[in-house]
């Protein structure tokens, strides 16, 4: 970062412990919300100035929202706390011998750090689907994708080669997750109800959306009829959905999968798994499932005074063997958990330890069509499932503007079908892709 060549970090002295969050996603957020500044100076770090509400990721990769819907400034959200201070870099490396993190800028030290820089794309060390498939952790992941579909449906409106149409054609969703599920409706909408008003000349019933899920049904974790409704509704609408199998290998041209299959397409869109993103300088007895283990209290095992939330953290109890699920709630409540008990925790008194409330399940997988699982297991789905979704996404967008553009996008988008995202403004291409560049030359595009 060149930019700030020279540049300290112009944090300000203080009397008061000083506090150092990393990450400004959910869990960071409600951290730095959270925690009196009468006692705490704070500092939150990230590698980027807004927070952006992942769950709806997806509806912005498949031209459903614009970016700025569901991102929020980090200062903005901010900016009535006092002694609070945001600096916008990138963390390298974290001392906890002497209590100091390493930035992209320079240094800082710190009394208590709370570590919640989230999860990144787990590709399980397969470097060829690591460079041609599209993750989407984060918003310029979505725009990436979002261009990548529209480009490929440009190129397919001037291809005559039934063969070469066919790949440009064929969609490959990697995972049965929330993320997977929500994404194949999304495109079979667009293949339904929008595409074939702006390609005309091209016949979408050759369009395939393949949905590949490891396991032996879809949104796992969730009860029987959440399951076996999701599958119903996404047959319905034309997923092709491939159980039992995993995408083995990716070159940007041919998708292989375990059971022997392969499907010749241009995209492979990867909502397979993650692992945390660990910093440098961390100890390794800390960390397990590629996550900081963590106690009842939200603390690092091993460490006096770093705390981890959210998805970055490994909280094991009776209830969650493999640790807490990796959606936002739980980081939102150690987010708020921290923050309250981080007084007692200074001056050494008692405090209760963080239990998760499981507030429930929701996926959307189009329009009127949802399922909701509450915390009893009790499930309903269809058009009320699907309002409560919309219901609770909004009512966690973060700020009102976000909230009222989302709204009124999707009130919309309802009655008009017509999702007005699908603009190209910067044409994707990976510098090390060769075959895309290969493409783009032959096809003029």
């Amino acid at each position: 970062m060149a930019l700030y060549s020279g540049v300290s970090l112009n944090i300000p002295d203080t009397s008061k412990p000083r506090v150092v969050i990393i990450g400004g996603g959910f869990g960071g957020l409600y951290a730095a919300h959270k925690i009196d500044t009468e006692k705490f100076q704070v500092v939150l770090f990230d590698k980027r100035n807004y927070h952006t509400f992942q769950p709806l990721l997806y509806q912005v990769a498949t031209a459903g929202l614009q970016a700025d819907a569901i991102a929020g400034p980090l200062r903005t959200a901010l900016q009535k706390k006092k002694d609070f201070h945001f600096r916008l870099l990138r963390v390298l490396s974290i001392d906890p011998d002497n209590n100091r993190i390493s930035t992209s800028i320079g240094h800082l030290h710190y009394d208590y750090l709370i570590v919640a820089n989230g999860c990144k794309s787990n590709f399980y060390g397969n470097k060829l689907m690591e460079t041609y498939a599209f993750p989407m952790k984060s918003i310029p992941d979505a725009l990436n994708l979002r261009s990548q579909l529209m480009q490929t449906f440009e190129a397919a409106s001037v291809i005559n080669d039934p063969e070469r149409l066919a790949k440009l054609l064929s969609i490959v969703i990697v995972g049965g997750g929330p993320t997977g599920v929500e994404t194949a409706g999304a495109l079979a909408e667009l293949r339904k109800k929008v595409l074939p008003k702006d390609y005309p000349g091209i016949d979408f019933s050759q369009m395939r959306i393949y949905l590949v899920q490891s396991g032996d049904n879809l949104l796992a974790g969730m009860s029987e009829k959440a399951t076996k409704y999701a599958y119903k509704d996404l047959d319905k609408m034309g997923i092709e959905i491939i159980l039992n199998a995993k995408v083995t290998n990716y070159d940007g041209a041919v998708a292989e999968l375990s059971n022997g299959q392969k499907i010749n397409t241009r995209t492979v869109i990867w909502s397979a798994g993650v692992m945390g993103d660990i910093i440098r300088g961390l100890k390794p007895e800390w960390v397990d499932h590629n996550k900081l283990i963590v106690d009842e209290y939200c603390k690092v095992k091993g460490s006096n005074n770093i705390y981890a939330i959210g998805d970055i953290s490994f909280q094991q109890s009776e209830k969650y063997p493999q640790g807490l699920p990796g959606v936002a709630q739980p980081a939102i409540q150690m987010g708020k958990y921290v923050a309250k008990n981080l007084w007692k925790f200074h001056k050494n008194e008692n405090a209760a330890p963080f239990r998760y409330f499981d507030k429930g399940s929701l996926a959307t997988i189009g329009r009127g069509k949802a399922v909701c699982q509450l915390p009893n297991n009790k499930t309903f789905t269809g058009w009320i499932a699907w309002s409560v979704w919309a219901f609770i996404h909004i009512a966690f967008l973060v700020n009102f503007k976000n909230r009222i553009k989302v709204f009124l996008t999707w009130m919309w988008d309802y009655f008009t079908y017509d999702s007005g995202n699908r603009l190209i403004i910067r044409p994707y291409i990976r510098s090390n892709d060769e075959a895309a560049k290969r493409l783009i030359e032959e096809n003029g595009y």
